[in-house]
């Protein structure tokens, strides 16, 4: 409940912040953001969705309120984002500051995946196996091998210089601060996974970083997380019918503030997918196969979780045979169509042929048999007291197997179960892979209810901000996509910028629509080439990896010179010889993807021209997107305009505004779509994004 004397807090700390910050300016939707914040945290189930434009001071705005709120109730403050770069934002730079302009104390803690920090136990395995003749150096099975190819002597300098700084307590295991960058197959040694760790009974627990910063997040007031870490904390059961607080604290007792909030509706999708790809998951069962032997070998057991090692061999057997079965099924069944780059089956309405299915029952019914003994197999040999290096191998091997059985298990469950009635079906497909494997699909299509259920009807209370979450102040989309409660306050807030004044929306009289790919390549090439200041900072996104190229390919050499294209060079790399080239007074033009349009901060002239060549709707093929649409349809509803045209305008309000990041920023945004102005939805599209002057060019 928002008391007088919490509300008293708050002012007193803005006040602070004002007073202490040089420069500090008030500014109106902060103050309204930080009272809608408070409101709905203070409030027992609270939800609020908030969309606050870039100057609006959200951060502060949400600490402002956050911390109070969760210091009254003596509840954790959790901060989500989509980006690294966000949360090191708050923890180095933000936070501190709350912190010490209010004279207050907090314990911070930056919460990161298990894959994100050092394993101690697969560093000394793999340090160690540098010195012998074998891959591992343990005298061990192939199947245990770690090396799946000799190391490269790049990838021995870095084992070495990594074992060194840890062992000299000059590093603290986050891989995000190595002092040296390993290669991903290195990495992926050296690193682990939940199935792969072993907890408590790992002889490296106390020296484990990941288990260090899981107690620090344990002790802290303030806890900075991505989306993806505390989406998996609350996928996870907590007891008692509840959810989460497994990694994280529990829910119940949790203030969660998810900033960058739009990417939300995308990742909750995809935490629940799953896939298989049959003929790899064939020959992982040959291989778990030989390490179950080995298991069984190693801890001298006639019988684990009710099998002998014959009877488990049978299992195995009965699984891998089921998996050829399917696959033969489907390969009589389908004929993927040769002109597809990548052929796809995907079932109306989520519906598969009924032999298939019949394959997925058995399949739960197998995998899910295999997935009990597996569980009880990999506990007996991590429970041996004196195993050695091989029972780390087994112990590793074997988690990271039940893993992979976890994933076919939730793939042959969502093939073979039914639909509800009135909620939108499972999305579930068919691949054909480059090497002609087979691989199956399956998807919610909406995060809705797995939000209400994990999130809204779990959580003590729980706010979404972002700088773009409605469609020109519309949230139903968004509403619908997260599953906000009905309940729920929805807010847009102003920009505090004078968008009028300070930037203008172009649409140029190009008479190409974008599905006349190549005339319209070609209308994208000449204006560019005719129109855009080469001598200045520019910005240019496309909807496609293809378009892109093929402008590229048309541009005259002396403009291809000034382009940094997405893709040549790192993100980071682009953006730096960007900044270099603009400073020293050349022009510089970025050419990116839908990556470059969120989240690229290039003031002043950095960016003063933004061109979007084409409306950013969802790719058409999505199997995801169509099998939600089919629901749609099938419900008399309109899913291009329900679904499409609102996420297309969110995506458009994103791109524009890489553009004005400040108040003396200026520039012009220039859309290369004629459809925004003569396609009913354009019109609606234009209207909602912010109030730019507009310069509308007629066609002949």
């Amino acid at each position: 409940m928002l008391t007088d004397d919490l509300k008293g807090d708050i002012r007193n700390a803005y006040a602070r912040i004002k007073d202490g910050l040089p420069g500090f300016r008030a500014r109106p939707a902060q103050t309204r953001m930080i009272a809608e914040v408070a409101r709905a945290l203070a409030q027992a189930g609270g939800a609020a969705a908030i969309e606050a434009p870039t100057g609006t001071g959200k951060s502060m705005a949400y600490l402002i309120a956050g911390m109070e709120v969760a210091r009254a109730q003596k509840k954790k403050l959790l901060i989500a984002t989509a980006t690294i770069a966000l949360q090191e934002q708050l923890v180095e730079r933000d936070i501190p500051l709350y912190l010490k302009l209010n004279g207050s104390h907090a314990k911070v803690a930056l919460a990161k995946g298990r894959g994100r920090y050092l394993c101690p136990r697969n560093l000394r395995m793999a340090s160690g196996s540098l010195g012998e003749s074998s891959q591992m150096g343990l005298g061990l099975d192939a199947d245990l091998a770690l090396w799946s190819k000799p190391p490269a002597e790049r990838d021995k300098q870095v084992l070495r210089k990594l074992t060194d700084s840890f062992d000299h307590n000059e590093w603290n295991g986050d891989m995000d601060a190595a002092p040296e960058t390993p290669g991903d197959m290195l990495r992926g040694m050296i690193t682990t996974s939940a199935g792969g760790c072993t907890g408590r009974r790992c002889a490296q627990f106390m020296a484990c970083p990941f288990f260090a910063a899981r107690r620090a997040v344990a002790d802290a007031d303030i806890i900075v997380a991505n989306q993806d870490l505390v989406l998996s904390d609350l996928t996870m059961p907590g007891g008692e019918d509840n959810w989460g607080g497994v990694i994280l604290p529990k829910p119940d007792d949790t203030l969660y503030v998810f900033d960058e909030a739009h990417h939300m509706p995308g990742k909750t999708i995809d935490r629940g997918a799953s896939d298989v790809a049959l003929g790899t998951a064939t020959r992982q069962i040959s291989r778990l196969a030989r390490q179950v032997h080995a298991a069984y070998s190693l801890t001298d057991k006639e019988v684990i979780g009710k099998l002998t090692l014959d009877a488990g061999d049978e299992k195995l057997q009965g699984l891998s045979d089921a998996l050829e079965e399917l696959e033969r099924d489907i390969r009589q069944s389908w004929l993927p169509d040769p002109a597809q780059t990548e052929p796809m089956y995907r079932g109306s309405l989520g519906q598969l042929p009924d032999s298939w299915m019949q394959h997925a029952s058995m399949l739960y019914i197998a995998t899910a048999d295999v997935q009990r003994w597996l569980t009880a197999v990999r506990r007996t040999v991590t429970e041996m007291s004196e195993g050695g290096p091989t029972q780390e191998a087994l112990s590793r091997e074997l988690g990271m197997a039940l893993e992979r059985i976890d994933r076919q298990v939730r793939t042959w469950h969502a093939w073979s179960s039914d639909d509800p009635e009135h909620a939108p079906p499972l999305a579930r497909w068919v691949t054909l892979a480059h090497d002609q494997q087979l691989v199956c699909h399956a998807s919610a299509v909406s995060a809705g209810a797995l939000l209400r259920t994990i999130l809204w009807d779990n959580a003590s209370a729980a706010i979404m901000t972002s700088a773009t979450l409605s469609a020109g102040g519309n949230f139903r989309g968004f509403a619908d996509a997260v599953g906000l409660p009905d309940d729920a306050v929805t807010i847009s807030l102003p920009s505090p910028f004078d968008l009028g004044a300070q930037a203008r929306l172009e649409v140029p009289a190009i008479d190409v629509m974008p599905d006349a790919r190549e005339q319209h390549a070609q209308a994208i090439t000449d204006w560019l080439a005719e129109h855009l200041d080469w001598d200045a900072g520019n910005l240019v996104l496309f909807t496609s990896r293809a378009k892109l190229e093929r402008v590229l390919q048309r541009l005259p050499i002396d403009k291809v010179r000034k382009v940094r294209a997405q893709g040549s060079l790192a993100k980071t790399q682009l953006i730096a010889e960007h900044i270099a080239a603009i400073e020293a007074g050349k022009g510089s033009t970025l050419f990116g993807l839908a990556s470059f349009g969120e989240g690229l901060d290039l003031p002043g002239k950095l960016c003063e021209t933004v061109v979007i060549t084409q409306l950013p709707f969802a790719v058409p093929t999505d199997p995801v997107g169509a099998t939600y649409a089919e629901w749609l349809e099938s419900r008399g509803r309109n899913p291009f305009l329900e679904v499409a045209v609102p996420e297309a305008t969110r995506l458009l309000t994103q791109y524009c505004g890489r553009l004005i990041r400040s108040e003396t920023d200026h520039g012009r945004i220039v859309l290369l779509d004629r459809r925004v102005v003569t396609r009913h939805y354009g019109t609606q599209m234009l209207k909602a994004l912010p109030p730019f002057q507009r310069v509308i060019e007629r066609t002949a």
